[in-house]
């Protein structure tokens, strides 16, 4: 059996106890000094700390530290690493925080230190019925943030919709994604996302992260606690879609209370899945997303243009298209870029390109996985290629 620092085993004892009371752990750590102090305090001193009527104090004893060292020992042999409060690897950010927790679990390729690697964390949250507009942004914000080689790290919740989403295309662009679950590192929910959880999981520099104990199930109240997870571990969160009510503008409001960035996808006036956005810009709590580029800029970040499209386009249909073709293909590219759902007809008047010309390298973007095209001809771009 592995011999764990007292400390660690201190601070995995205290989550297990303060869980759901973050607040009362980081008192202790406040007024003892270390988590190792709190547990050779007398029962007396730890009740005229925690007062009279806590009944906590009986559980700062020997049998909680037998119950985190058999934990940690467990979590070693699921390949999960326990980092608490204070050491290498726990979040700068939400170590700042009064409510966060004692430690956190972390199940990644790489050790839990590689998280303490000085480079901004971006929350992006929002619904779980994301539709294709907020789809569309989300893969947008990642694909640009990837462009400024600020290398920051994607951090949400794996859940449906927003999350998955921005799980996926951090991925897809190479960057680091944390996953801040609602269960024990043991348990991924929703099970449909095993696959991605695996994924992220096996990325050097992202990983599973929670304040649960391992076999913890998901239950509703875990999933608004976990939020202030994400919001603390990051410099800014991002809401791309919700409701008045719902997960995204729990972790939105928290993160404001934080005094961090806020920043929101503004939506039409009366769409009910974009009221929590407008909300929020409307109270001044949140800062609109007008452009990829202004974003970037609020975030202190510079938008590196898109290096070498035409020449990859080049490389990819050598011996297929001649460089007049790859120059408007790539003009062609830009437009649709720029105007989501473009018909061939505006594509053709915007880029002084007759129709049949544009209809043949639309139809050869399509089928090689470029674009998307609908019955009404209106052209998008497809964002996993």
């Amino acid at each position: 059996m592995e011999d764990f620092s007292e400390e660690k085993t201190c601070l995995c004892a205290m989550n297990r106890i303060f869980g759901y009371e973050p607040r009362i752990a980081s008192a202790l750590l406040d007024c003892f000094g270390s988590a190792a102090s709190v547990f050779r305090q007398d029962r007396k001193t730890i009740s005229e700390v925690l007062g009279p009527w806590s009944g906590h104090a009986d559980k700062i004893c020997a049998r909680s530290l037998d119950m985190a060292a058999a934990e940690l020992e467990e979590a070693r042999r699921l390949g999960v690493e326990f980092v608490g409060r204070g050491e290498t690897g726990y979040p700068v950010l939400l170590a700042e925080c009064e409510d966060a927790p004692a430690g956190l679990y972390v199940r990644s390729a790489a050790p839990a230190a590689c998280m303490a690697t000085p480079r901004p964390f971006i929350a992006i949250v929002g619904t779980r019925d994301i539709s294709p507009y907020g789809k569309e942004w989300c893969i947008r914000i990642v694909d640009a943030l990837a462009r400024t080689g600020e290398n920051p790290v994607i951090v949400s919740g794996l859940a449906y919709g927003t999350d998955i989403t921005a799980h996926l295309a951090a991925l897809e662009n190479g960057l680091d994604t944390i996953a801040v679950m609602a269960t024990g590192a043991d348990t991924v929910y929703p099970a449909a996302h095993r696959p991605a959880a695996r994924r992220i999981e096996e990325k050097p520099g992202s990983a599973l992260v929670t304040d649960y104990p391992l076999h913890t199930q998901a239950i509703p109240v875990n999933f608004v606690r976990r939020n202030r997870i994400i919001a603390g571990m990051c410099r800014a969160t991002i809401l791309i879609e919700s409701r008045l009510k719902g997960g995204g503008m729990i972790t939105a409001d928290q993160a404001f209370s934080y005094d961090r960035d806020v920043f929101v996808l503004p939506g039409r006036a009366d769409d009910p899945m974009s009221a929590g956005c407008n909300y929020l810009i409307r109270t001044g709590c949140a800062t609109p997303i007008t452009s990829e580029k202004n974003l970037m800029e609020s975030l202190g970040f510079s938008l590196k243009k898109a290096e070498g499209g035409k020449r990859k386009l080049s490389e990819y249909y050598r011996g297929v298209l001649d460089s007049c073709q790859t120059e408007q293909m790539s003009r062609i590219l830009l437009a649709i870029k720029k105007n989501r759902r473009i018909s061939m007809d505006e594509l053709s008047e915007t880029c002084s390109i007759g129709y049949n010309t544009v209809a043949g390298l639309c139809g050869i973007l399509e089928t090689d996985g470029f674009i998307d095209i609908d019955l009404m001809q209106r052209c998008t771009i497809n964002r996993k290629k």
